[in-house]
Formats: C-alpha cells, structure tokens, sequence
C-alpha cells in the first residue's frame, strides 16, 4: 500500500505542476558537482521510450539497424527493403517495478509489403499508468482514476531507387492524465494531437575484404512533428516530443551461419531549450537563450542554436546510442549496446544486453537495462517482444499440405 501511496504522489505531484501556472521561469540548477542543469521536457514523452526488445537490447538504437516489425518505430523507410511480404510483433516493457507492478508500455505493430518496393505499416502504442488516487489540497480523497496515453500510427514506405528509400508516417495521439480532475482550480480534459514523421534510409550491400559480405545501412528520421498539446483550457500549450535520429549500421555475415551487426544512433530533440529568466521591477527578462513561446516549425530550426549555455551546450543535447547484434543460422541472438546522455541534460546511461529466438513461425526477442547513473524506470526488468512471421507461416503450411 505505501508504494501505490508513493507513486500516487509522484504522478499526481507532477500533474499539478505539469498543468498549473502558464509561465514557470526557468533559473539556473545545478548538481552536487557544480554543473548547471538544463534538461529538455516535452509533453507526452512516452512517444520516444523504445518499445521493443530488440532495439532496448542494442541501446535503445535502430534507425539504420536491418529492418525488422519494429521498424515504425525507429525509422519507417527501412520496411521498403524488408525481405518479408507480411509480419507483426508484439511488445511488452514493465515500468517502475522498483514501486509499483500495474505501470506498463505495450506495442503492437504489423506491416504489408506491396511487390519490391512499396510497404505499408500500422501500429498502436500504449501506455498505462496504473491506478492513482486523486485528493484534494487537505487530502480528502477525490477518487481513483487509471491514466493512460496512447499513439496509433500509420506508414507508407516506398523505395526511389535500389539503395535508397522513404516514408511518411502519421500519429494521432491521446494523453489522459486526470480523467477530468480539477487542477488548480481549472476543469483538466485529455490532451490530444496529431503528427508526423519523415524518414529516408540508405541501404547498400557489398564486399568487405575479398569475400565477406557486408551491408551498409544509414538511416534519418524525423519524428513527432506536430500539434503542441494542452490539458485545461487555461494553460499554454506543450511542445510534443520531436525528435531527430540519424546513423549507421553495418551487417557482416561472417559465414553462411554467423553473422554481426554493429549501429550507432545519434539523437536529439527539435524543441527549444528553457532559456535562463530574471526578474527585476521591469518584469522578467530572458538573460540567457531564447523564447520558447514560438511556433513548431520555428521551434524545430531554433532548437540548434538557443542553448543558453552556446554552441558547447548544444553539444550536449545530442544523445549516442550504441549496438552490437550477433546471430547464428539465423536462430539465435545475442545483443548487446550503451546509451548516454549529457549529465547537465538528463544523465542516462546504461548497458543493454538481449538475446533473440526464432523458431518456425514464431520469434522471442528479450532485453535487460543496467543502469550507470541514475535510477532508470527500466532498471532491473526484462523486456518482452513476440514477433510472427507470415512468410514462415505460408511455407509451414503448404509443407503440411504436400
């Protein structure tokens, strides 16, 4: 009970904070060392957790990694250059286990291939926050009400050449966080938006050496370009989540049964950094940066150059992520990877390790999450991803026929 009190308290603390207020001014924070804080916060976040077991095993990286269910996600061109005519997955990551056990992220996701070249593509990404108990400002309990957030996407995915390929993807997104509560004194309601990803992936297949086959994958997606959401009618309206992902990959099959795969992901959201304010008897002045309180195309060109801190700032708004994939015969996996993210931006970094089966039809992909820093939502838990392939399907059942 004293966890689902704790947790209660967090969340409810958060959306008080979250939906109050119309200008919260950003002062300079700073860490037991010193450093100044300036971490990026968006709406919606869950619009960036990696939902599936095989990238969460490689570092939470994959835009350029060989395209696979999951690829939605990360970057929807790569479904134009995959080798099955139809599949889907489904993903399953535990949240706070450390707290609570009824918080969780669920993704379901299927494509269709149409001919060599053309793919289409949807998913539905979920995710719940467990059950919360509302009270009012003395404690007296208001009700129970079990937020929740989700995404439904659609993609198409089509190749210009025979290396080169894109898509455009679209999102709705529902994010109800108070079932209508009353948050400092204003009637909340579900923030709703709709957005946009666009994406490009590169995939070239060569000769490494005199005789180890070898592909080359580079992928960019820009996802989240959309609608700013607002919870109450007296609030401002919130950047989402937009975001830019781009790298390499490299595939090397070592032999006719092993193969390895090594990516890097390089990251960074397109929305403004806060700037730094001071008061004085004038009023409140931006000392530092720049307004935030600018339009999602502008925001998107102005997050590169209005870090307070300058160019050596920006710097760290770029996050890493780094994997490393090895099958055999194609049967059996093993993952592993490492995230990182500036201390004075968020401070997450952690090893990834996963392992992946196939048999016939079907496909189990697990990951693991080892924190370096700080405590991370996903710390200690496994990640879940059952994936089905209708090829295999096909080709069980015609052998059964003969």
């Amino acid at each position: 009970m004293k966890s689902y009190c704790k947790i209660s308290i967090l969340i409810f603390s958060f959306l008080v904070l979250f939906l109050t207020g119309n200008h919260i001014y950003s002062q300079p924070k700073y860490d037991y060392t010193g450093r100044s804080l300036n971490t990026i916060t968006t709406a919606v976040p869950f619009l960036i957790i990696s939902p599936d077991a095989r990238a969460g095993g490689m570092g939470d990286g994959g835009v350029a990694s060989t395209p696979d269910a999951n690829s939605l996600h990360w970057n929807p061109a790569k479904y134009a250059f995959i080798q099955k005519d139809m599949g889907f997955s489904v993903s399953y990551s535990p949240w706070l286990r450390a707290l609570v056990n009824d918080i969780n992220l669920a993704y379901l996701t299927g494509y269709k291939k149409f001919g060599k070249d053309q793919a289409i593509a949807a998913s539905l990404l979920y995710f719940s926050l467990g059950n919360i108990t509302f009270t009012d400002i003395i404690g007296t309990k208001i009700g129970d009400y079990k937020p929740n957030e989700f995404a439904v996407d659609a993609c198409y995915s089509r190749k210009f050449s025979d290396v080169f390929s894109g898509a455009v993807s679209l999102r709705y997104i529902h994010s109800n966080l108070t079932g209508g509560t009353f948050v400092g004194g204003a009637e909340s309601h579900p923030g709703n938006s709709v957005a946009a990803d666009v994406s490009v992936f590169y995939q070239k297949k060569f000769n490494l050496g005199k005789k180890l086959p070898a592909t080359l994958g580079i992928g960019v997606n820009i996802s989240n370009i959309g609608a700013k959401i607002s919870y109450t009618e007296t609030t401002q309206r919130d950047f989402i989540p937009t975001n830019l992902r781009f790298g390499p990959s490299l595939k090397v099959d070592l032999d006719d049964y092993n193969s390895l795969e090594f990516m890097f992901d390089i990251n960074k959201l397109l929305v403004p950094t806060p700037p730094v304010y001071s008061t004085d008897s004038t009023g409140t002045h931006i000392i530092a940066g720049k307004d935030p309180n600018v339009g999602i195309v502008t925001g998107m060109l102005q997050s590169f150059t209005d870090a307070p801190g300058g160019f050596p700032e920006e710097m760290k708004e770029f996050n890493i992520a780094t994997g490393v994939e090895y099958w055999y015969d194609k049967q059996f996996a093993i993952r592993g990877g490492f995230f990182y993210e500036d201390p004075t931006k968020g401070n997450r970094k952690y090893f990834t390790v996963g392992a992946g089966l196939k048999y016939n039809v079907f496909g189990l992909d697990f990951a693991y999450l080892v924190p370096l820093e700080q405590h991370n939502p996903l710390a200690n838990t496994l990640r879940f991803t059952l994936v089905f392939d209708f090829d295999a399907f096909k080709a069980q059942n015609k052998t059964n026929e003969k």
